[in-house]
């Protein structure tokens, strides 16, 4: 059957000139002239039916046609070439993996452990990109995601399912200069401390200190940080007291940078998942991943902040 589908050059050509609104900056960034991106995308539109452009005084501007089309090109252009790269690297053998990941999770946990699942199988490539909000499977090129969230959160991920991996419970580190001599504090001695905050979790402190049926009139103040990597570089740099999982700062209590200052986990409303999409029938290279995974996670023990 002969797919009713443009030429890929005329494709290509249309998405470069879409995303500048220039046949002048389309041809530059391609190499080619700009009457052969314009003869490319007048050829796109007469074999589409319709105008992709508009003339204006200042060149062309998408038509709202065009900008719908150009959307769906766009991430279908982005896909063909990651799965090229992909074939590219693989040299035919194996599969490969697209995760989405939270940043310090997938920097922190799980890119120092790939080594292992690269040594058990070689020929599984494992791509990773960033994301922090749950988003639609069918829309991306990801096969799972490596996820923090609340149960109610995973439940209401439409068409997916969730495997739960560890519980995010956290407890105070800091530098050990913070509270030299000592080793240890009290939660008393603890609130007494400048206190670092994570943004997307405004009442981190406070549920600790409750927790430790503690006052804490400064539970909420303290400078904010959005992600966990930058609660600890700071906290490793003296700034205060940070509230983090021991999984995600393992190799900066292994140096000593950080230290515990109040040995009194608690259990975070948040776990971390991987999440797949409910309706497909899961590749072996994800099933070989998702194995892999649980084992890691059953070894992160509840001592370490991470049952």
């Amino acid at each position: 059957m002969r797919r009713k589908i443009p030429s890929t050059q005329s494709l290509v050509c249309f998405e470069a000139a879409a995303r500048h609104e220039s046949y002048t900056r389309a041809a530059q960034e391609l190499s080619l002239t700009q009457s052969a991106v314009s003869r490319q995308i007048t050829a796109l539109e007469g074999f589409l039916g319709l105008a992709l452009f508009r003339r204006t005084r200042h060149g062309v501007a998408l038509t709202p046609a065009g900008a719908d089309y150009a959307r769906q090109i766009a991430r279908q252009l982005d896909t063909m070439e990651r799965d090229t790269l992909d074939a590219m690297a693989r040299q035919g053998l194996g599969g490969s993996l697209q995760l989405a990941a939270v940043p310090t999770f997938a920097t922190r946990w799980l890119i120092p452990r790939l080594p292992g699942f690269a040594a058990l199988h070689p020929d599984i490539t494992v791509h990773i990109e960033t994301r922090t909000r749950p988003f639609l499977f069918n829309e991306t090129p990801f096969d799972a995601a490596l996820y923090t969230g609340t149960p109610a959160q995973t439940v209401n991920w439409a068409g997916t399912r969730a495997t739960a991996l560890f519980s995010e419970d956290v407890l105070p580190v800091c530098s050990p200069a913070l509270i030299a001599p000592r080793r240890q504090l009290s939660p008393a001695a603890v609130a007494r401390l400048p206190l670092l905050q994570q943004s997307t979790r405004p009442d981190g402190w406070r549920q600790w200190f409750d927790a430790q049926r503690v006052e804490a009139p400064q539970a909420h103040s303290g400078p904010r940080y959005e992600l966990f990597s930058m609660l600890a570089t700071a906290a490793a740099h003296g700034l205060g007291v940070a509230l983090m999982p021991k999984l995600l700062i393992e190799a900066e209590l292994a140096s000593g940078e950080l230290v515990v200052a109040c040995e009194r986990p608690l259990r975070g409303e948040r776990s971390y998942y991987l999440v797949t999409p409910a309706a497909t029938q899961e590749r072996p290279a994800l099933a070989l991943f998702r194995e892999w995974l649980l084992a890691q996670a059953a070894d992160s023990s509840p001592q370490d902040g991470a049952a």
